[in-house]
């Protein structure tokens, strides 16, 4: 059911055409928040995103942008800003997965991932909290892998997602005086693209989950929409571990 306690803010999502990301667009537009997604190969599924939204009544725009070109993602942020006036809530949502044996990884490989997962994630904040006043929001969307590694092959993976724990909390000193708060949610298995219920992955780590079963999308995105109200004005610094217990 919609709270529609974000009226009049606009959040800005990166990699919000499918899984947790579309997810996460759809929960805060039913919140009553504006939303503007980013996305890079897949027109289709963003339009659609946009689409279900407009249908319930709410404001939404797809912007398409590659999350590891930096002038993309700052030449979004600015008409985000010039389509709905400013940006509230930053989701840092974008994030790709290449991996292989420490030894194997290429070089090309480890530049993908560390533009995508660890610059994206720099540029859209540092353009996002340009526009941002007294109450904004930013949250990283992580993984529990920084926590528990449960299979190999995922060093790089985990390299990027470290990367954004740790700036998660040198910003919240960065941007506590100005009241914008800076958060990190961590999912654990995940029904998504990326790692299907039912995948190569779930057959490794889906014993250890202790609820029994992969998280839905829908359920990471309900811990974004409450880091984004108001509710919670006092949490910052926080790493917000979603995983069914999978690293209890």
């Amino acid at each position: 059911m919609s709270s529609q306690n974000l009226q009049g803010r606009v959040a800005f999502v990166t990699g919000g055409s499918r899984s947790i990301g579309a997810a996460i667009a759809k929960r805060l537009a039913n919140d009553g928040a504006a939303v503007a997604i980013t996305y890079h190969g897949s027109p289709e599924r963003a339009a659609a995103v946009v689409d279900a939204i407009k249908v319930e009544g709410g404001r939404a725009a797809a912007i398409r942008a590659d999350a590891g070109d930096a002038t993309a993602v700052r030449a979004a942020v600015t008409e985000a800003v010039r389509m709905f006036g400013g940006i509230d809530i930053l989701v840092n949502n974008a994030g790709i997965a290449l991996g292989g044996p420490i030894d194997e990884i290429t070089e090309a490989d480890y530049n993908r991932m560390i533009a995508v997962n660890v610059t994206g994630v720099f540029v859209a904040t540092q353009e996002a909290v340009r526009h941002m006043k007294s109450g904004g929001r930013v949250i990283h969307i992580g993984s529990s892998m920084v926590r528990y590694a449960a299979f190999p092959t995922a060093s790089l993976y985990t390299l990027t997602k470290g990367a954004v724990a740790g700036f998660n909390r040198s910003l919240v000193r960065d941007l506590g005086p100005r009241g914008i708060t800076v958060n990190t949610v961590h999912p654990g298995p995940t029904d998504t693209d990326m790692n299907p219920d039912g995948g190569p992955v779930s057959k490794i780590v889906g014993p250890g989950m202790a609820i029994g079963r992969y998280g839905k999308p829908e359920e990471i995105a309900s811990v974004v929409a409450y880091l984004s109200s108001p509710e919670a004005a006092f949490v910052t610094g926080a790493d917000i571990v979603a995983d069914g217990g999978f690293t209890a």
